[in-house]
């Protein structure tokens, strides 16, 4: 269990964050202004319900920001006949769909004109198909499939104690668990020293 220092410390910093142990000048100087929480609420799928979260929880003097964010995703494993001449490949197709066998040609990008026998996210699917192809005479090979998404954030600063209840209200809005949050003092907001 994290310990928290007492008095000083904002309880939002054992939740979801390290605790940042304070220095003695900030213990024996309770009058200061606590220092802003950044937060971060990750991943939401769709931009509308982003901003829809944000809009709910709008605070006069709290800005709840849409950050978008381009993820990248572990690849997909893709069978295919590799890229041919277009009539090549056409033939090919319409002979492979009339074998009854589930395919599609691949129509742009560096694929063009290949033939997809199958997208797995299982590797060891993705062989099993491919070992299937091969047996039935295909000229099929195994490739990675890159692939991002676009996912949404929320992000927002404010006093530890209300960055807390905000927090709170936004995954009592969101109806299911977000895939982080993120509660940091923020950097660059310096408290004043006092000189004894």
């Amino acid at each position: 269990m994290a310990k928290v220092a007492s008095g000083s410390l904002p309880r939002v910093a054992s939740l979801k964050s390290p605790v940042v142990e304070a220095s003695p000048a900030e213990k024996a100087s309770p009058s200061e202004e606590p220092a802003l929480s950044c937060v971060r609420l990750g991943w939401i799928e769709a931009v509308e319900r982003a901003r829809e979260l944000a809009d709910n929880q709008s605070l006069d003097d709290v800005e709840l920001t849409v950050e978008e964010v381009e993820r990248e995703l572990p690849p997909l494993h893709w069978v295919l006949i590799p890229p041919q001449p277009e009539e090549v490949a056409l033939n090919q197709f319409r002979d492979i769909q009339r074998q009854g066998i589930d395919s599609y040609l691949v129509t742009q990008g560096e694929n063009r004109n290949a033939i997809s026998l199958g997208l797995f996210e299982s590797r060891d699917s993705a062989i099993s198909v491919l070992e299937e192809k091969k047996r039935q005479n295909l000229n099929a090979v195994l490739v990675n499939f890159p692939r991002n998404q676009i996912s949404y954030a929320l992000s927002f600063e404010a006093e530890p104690e209300l960055a807390e209840e905000l927090v709170q209200a936004v995954e009592a809005d969101y109806g299911s668990n977000f895939d982080f949050v993120e509660i940091r003092p923020c950097e660059g907001v310096a408290t004043p020293e006092k000189n004894p």
